[in-house]
């Protein structure tokens, strides 16, 4: 069903969102970065993880608790590889660990052929796809995972949540052969929370097998919904494993008690990142098929996958690059009528007048 969109100019998204920020005690350089993300994806029609989520989580688990630290310090700890960085992120706010995580990555690999950083007490840096893009459209594979702020997703064959939603996402340069970087990225629950919020916001039920209630129960209700399913049973399962299993070796603490107050005082309630940057030249071989280039092959290859009736297929990073393509036609970022209320409350908070529907121009999409 088509439905309505009004069309924020990014400066003034941008403007409430820095302003926020700073409200609450973040510095400059943190309240661009999260301005950044949030402006991104909005722009890529990601409505789970912009200015909506990522201010909700500073207000669950951030400054408005006093669990992550405005202002503070990157520490780079000693490593003996030189194409791997360990930092502690001293719970610095996750976006702007992130993107300077992800920049370190592509000098690394610029220089290495690979670069890797590991990123202890961290906090959460919201739609992982956004960092991955960024690095594809600049050449580069790259990869990163990281542990959700609290764990709300229950093991397959369990009924209580000790896992985070734990994204994974890929990113591959193949916007010279295709048009668009190729973006994979999924939380390993069914849905995100912020999903289930979305929905919640709009008035509409969660498809079945997405959450169970406080009494461990299914239900397609979102305000009902207390924890969330691993996707596929047993793979989601194993897929979100992974990052708890990252999570241990670079120093995260148990996964049942992120986010809380709950367990030994002794325990860490922090997330904790992983991002990986190959350069294409690191993979390129030297035996492609009729003379091809290495991009001219990786074209070929997806030709392939969606030739032979597949026409119809997407690709993932498809639908982003559709949404991009729909901000750049329409001149802002687009938000449905719920979202701006939601982002209202932020006006109010700063003391900014709040926006009006009627000074923005609406589209039907």
């Amino acid at each position: 069903m088509p439905e309505v969109y009004h069309v924020i100019p990014k400066e003034i998204h941008d403007r409430l969102v820095t302003q926020a920020y700073l409200h609450r005690g973040y510095d400059a350089d943190e309240a661009a970065a999260g301005a950044r993300f949030c402006a991104s994806a909005a722009h890529h029609g990601i409505r789970t993880h912009n200015a909506i989520k990522a201010l909700h989580l500073d207000e669950l688990f951030g400054s408005k608790v006093g669990r992550w630290k405005p202002g503070a310090k990157i520490e780079r700890w000693p490593s003996r590889f030189l194409a791997s960085e360990i930092w502690n992120g001293n719970n610095k706010l996750g976006q702007a660990v992130a993107y300077e995580a992800m920049d370190t990555c592509m000098k690394l690999a610029d220089k290495y052929g690979v670069g890797m950083v590991s990123v202890d007490n961290a906090t959460h840096y919201l739609w992982g796809g956004g960092y991955v893009m960024d690095a594809a459209l600049k050449g580069y594979l790259a990869y990163t995972n990281c542990t959700s702020a609290t764990s709300e997703v229950v093991p397959f064959g369990g009924r209580t949540p000790t896992m985070g939603t734990n994204p994974h996402s890929w990113a591959f340069p193949t916007q010279d052969a295709i048009g668009f970087p190729i973006v994979i990225d999924w939380a390993t629950s069914t849905v995100a929370m912020g999903r289930v919020q979305q929905f919640k916001r709009e008035g509409k039920q969660l498809p079945p097998g997405c959450a169970v209630d406080s009494e461990g129960n299914p239900t397609v209700d979102p305000s009902r919904a207390v924890a969330l399913l691993p996707f596929g049973a047993h793979k989601g399962y194993g897929l979100g494993l992974i990052d708890e299993l990252y999570a241990g070796l670079i120093g995260g603490s148990l996964p049942e008690i992120r986010g809380t107050s709950r367990g030994d005082s002794g325990e860490k309630r922090g997330s904790t990142f992983f991002f990986q940057v190959i350069h294409p030249e690191a993979l390129q071989g030297r035996n492609y098929v009729k003379g091809r280039t290495q991009m001219q092959n990786v074209k070929a290859v997806i030709e392939d996958i969606l030739g032979h009736g597949n026409e119809k297929c997407l690709l993932p990073g498809q639908p982003e690059a559709h949404w991009a393509g729909l901000s750049r036609k329409h001149g802002g970022l687009l938000f449905k009528p719920a979202e701006i209320e939601e982002l209202n409350h932020l006006a109010v908070e700063i003391g900014e007048t709040p926006w009006k529907l009627s000074d923005f121009k609406s589209v039907t999409l």
